[in-house]
């Protein structure tokens, strides 16, 4: 049966309807230009499991949960569920881990740079450029050979993995729900301000992300994928997506009164336009060379893929690095050690980069 999401006019409306429905989220009380955005929330599930103590941004996010779960039922339903690993895991988690930390700086993943420039905020243009040139970099040691190796067929259970742990996390949401006033519930935190404590009612939440991972499965939808197939081989099939989500977003935060557009004073966001670049490019990088975005490695996990998993494990543990060494940003400008964090990161990837590549082994 032929996969309509997959072709030209399935992924523009598979980008157009993210874009909408991240609106939509917003508007129902997610965070100001963060309808959806995997590192935040993937930030902000560290919070909530008591990987690190910033108060402002503990809340599991359904949404991510979704995600996974969505795009383990397109697997199944489509036969698409192959369980694999064995490619350069620890690798994996180091760049997931540095992808994280270059996020944070920006304070925020693509699918959030494509959605704070549809909300108007003009300092996304600087992560967006940022995120291009890193991606740009990556594709270079991709045509010089670059290559994390095969994966491997493994066990079914380990493919659930992944899957595993993001239902255990719904079933804790339901057994340790937030309290009114309280800071922690059972084994979960939850913020009180800031935002983690702004949040969509969860059950949307979950049917949103259901949905979204279940057509991201089917469409190959992948942000990094858009620029990287762009400047290797110019192909536009995944950035019309790309595109169609950021006008669907623009156009449904007007009708929404969410479109305020400048620099300053935009929500979670800072004006530090050398290190907004900067750590787009430190993230931009390390998901070129970890062969996804955020959300696609979400999706790969959901389809049986362990060593997206451990990327996704990388970029959590990445979060809890980032707010207990005083990595990531704030309103207020960046970190304390975020811009040695970037330099770091920057010198890691590239050496992953040079002596990763066939010739090397």
């Amino acid at each position: 049966m032929k996969n309509f999401l997959a072709g030209r006019w399935g992924i523009i409306g598979v980008g157009s309807v993210i874009g909408v429905l991240a609106a939509l989220l917003q508007k129902l009380g997610n965070p100001g230009n963060m309808g959806v955005c995997v590192a935040c929330f993937e930030r902000d599930i560290a919070g909530a499991l008591g990987l690190h103590r910033a108060g402002v941004v503990q809340y599991v996010r359904p949404e991510v949960i979704g995600f996974v779960l969505g795009a383990l039922i397109a697997a199944y339903l489509f036969r698409e569920f192959r369980p694999r690993l064995g490619s350069a895991p620890i690798v994996r988690f180091v760049l997931g881990a540095f992808a994280m930390i270059g996020a944070l700086v920006f304070l925020g993943c693509p699918w959030r740079a494509a959605l704070r420039l549809a909300g108007g905020d003009g300092s996304a243009i600087f992560g967006l450029l940022g995120l291009g040139v890193g991606i740009w970099i990556g594709t270079l040691f991709l045509k010089g050979g670059y290559n994390l190796g095969r994966t491997q067929r493994t066990h079914v259970a380990a493919g659930w993995m992944l899957p595993l742990m993001m239902l255990g996390l719904l079933v804790l949401m339901f057994i340790f729900p937030a309290v009114s006033g309280e800071a922690k519930s059972g084994v979960l935190f939850y913020s009180l301000k800031g935002p983690g404590a702004m949040h969509a009612p969860l059950l949307i939440s979950l049917g949103i992300g259901l949905f979204i991972g279940f057509i991201a499965q089917r469409s190959r939808f992948c942000t990094m994928g858009a620029v990287r197939d762009l400047v290797l081989f110019r192909h536009m099939h995944l950035m019309s997506g790309f595109i169609a989500l950021i006008v669907a977003a623009f156009v449904a935060n007007l009708l929404f009164g969410q479109f305020h557009p400048g620099f300053e004073g935009q929500p979670v966001a800072h004006t530090m336009q050398i290190w907004n670049f900067a750590g787009m490019m430190l993230a931009g990088l390390a998901f070129c060379l970890a062969g996804g975005c955020p959300g696609r490695q979400l999706f790969l996990a959901g389809e049986g893929d362990g060593d997206a998993a451990i990327f996704v494990l990388g970029m959590i543990a990445g979060a809890a690095f980032s707010h207990n060494f005083g990595l990531a940003s704030s309103p207020a400008g960046v970190g304390p050690y975020g811009i040695q964090a970037v330099v770091i990161g920057l010198v890691v990837c590239l050496f992953i980069g040079f002596t990763m590549r066939k010739s090397v082994v």
